[in-house]
């Protein structure tokens, strides 16, 4: 959701990448599900692992949940990190449409977080490491 909210939105400026520290096959249909209420279309996203990144220069690095901000990795050369938290949506627990709730509020609170922060910078590339089962 990170990576298309920030492509879509700010696109002009800004080139996001994410990856999640223990990748799922696929990207959540929930998330696929609240993103195309925005119409975003994430369904032919891959998950990835940060590792296939390690030849990239960032400009920024936001993680977006604990585990990632512990495991950001080390190899950032340039540029500099930024932890902005939220809730897995992944791990939300209940009826499809609690789960969906969730999913919706974390996508909210990113836009209304993220997306103004990285809104106020110049043009960057951004990793966005996110959540686990990303």
């Amino acid at each position: 959701m990170a990576e298309g909210l920030t492509n879509h939105f700010l696109g002009d400026r800004h080139r996001a990448y994410s990856a999640g520290t223990k990748p799922s096959d696929s990207v959540h249909p929930l998330a696929v599900q609240v993103m195309h209420e925005l119409g975003i279309d994430i369904s032919g996203g891959v998950p990835k692992h940060p590792d296939i990144f390690l030849d990239k220069r960032f400009d920024l690095v936001i993680t977006v949940c604990d585990d990632a901000a512990e495991q950001c990795p080390l190899w950032l050369r340039e540029g500099s990190v930024v932890h902005i938290g939220f809730d897995d949506p992944a791990l939300a627990q209940g009826s499809k449409e609690a789960r969906l709730a969730v999913f919706r509020r974390v996508r909210d609170e990113f836009s209304n977080r993220c997306l103004i922060f990285c809104n106020t910078r110049r043009s960057l590339r951004c990793q966005l490491l996110a959540f686990p089962g990303d």
